[in-house]
């Protein structure tokens, strides 16, 4: 069984003007996804900024997420690192905690052979026993998940059961699940492929555009899911101008910058991201207003 089907929200963590994390905030947050549809949470991902957030502070939002969400709705927290020994304690301590899942990103600034991804993620998955997403974004880590080595993966390690593909490659998506498709769950990594990615036997979407657009999102991959293809094609369609804009400049600095436009107040991003410029936002406001978010 599929940890989720649908969109799942790759949330921002707020923070207060001193670059604390605001939990009451996040609390706030994780209760208008669940009322506007959102399928599944996935906690200090990219989006949430897990890149510069302590150890601690990491363990303690995935855990305080886990806590407010009380089981209504799945929480996968990324645990990933370029560390094979950190993401397996990262890992463990959201096993503890109650995770539903784990999100692992490849490798990144150290990269891997794709031998070293086989015996990285393996380790990792060894040492748990929740069900675990491959994360794949080579733009990103400079490492790419090759369609052989994640589906040795989906044969080999009990455990290791989706992927999160945002290669943005569709070829490369295409040779996977011919090779693993009845192994592997397919996640869409980019909100502008949901319904390419979904065609190719794709169970739903990690999502940034959910952090503005939860019932948007979730609409678009279930419409798919209930065979309305044509709906939620054309709810992707309607979608591209506003994910454009949410991806001009690094994620995720536009989204957030989208929530506080949105008067969310999600405070700032920690250096060395920093303020979006000033012809961006006005593309961004552009956006979102025809899309009716303001």
């Amino acid at each position: 069984m599929s940890i989720f089907t649908g969109a799942g929200v790759a949330i921002v963590t707020p923070m207060y003007e001193n670059g604390e994390v605001n939990y009451d905030k996040l609390g706030e947050l994780l209760e208008e996804q669940i009322a506007g549809g959102t399928d599944a949470v996935i906690i200090c991902g990219t989006t949430g900024e897990a890149s510069t957030l302590s150890h601690e502070e990491h363990l303690d939002v995935v855990k305080y997420a886990i806590d407010k969400v009380a089981k209504r709705i799945p929480v996968i927290a990324g645990t990933g690192s370029n560390s094979t020994e950190t993401a397996i304690y990262l890992s463990r301590e959201a096993e503890k905690y109650g995770a539903d899942g784990l999100l692992l990103v490849t490798p990144y600034y150290n990269k891997a052979t794709q031998k070293g991804l086989k015996l990285h993620f393996s380790a990792i998955a060894n040492a748990v026993k929740l069900p675990i997403i491959l994360y794949n974004v080579p733009g990103r880590t400079g490492c790419n998940i090759l369609p052989e080595t994640a589906a040795w993966l989906a044969e080999h390690v009990e455990n290791i059961v989706a992927i999160k593909e945002a290669s943005g490659n569709i070829s490369q998506v295409a040779k996977l699940m011919s090779l693993a498709g009845d192994k592997i769950d397919l996640y869409s990594g980019n909100d502008d492929q949901i319904v390419p990615i979904m065609a190719l036997g794709g169970k739903g979407v990690i999502s940034v555009l959910s952090n503005v657009a939860p019932r948007a999102a979730h609409d678009i991959a279930a419409s798919y899911l209930a065979g309305d293809v044509e709906k939620s094609c054309r709810l992707q369609l309607e979608a591209i101008d506003l994910v454009g804009a949410l991806f001009c400049e690094v994620n995720p600095i536009p989204v957030k910058t989208a929530l506080n436009l949105m008067g969310r107040e999600v405070g700032p991003l920690r250096a060395p991201l920093c303020e979006m410029e000033e012809k961006n936002v006005e593309r961004l406001r552009a956006a979102m207003e025809r899309y009716g978010l303001l």
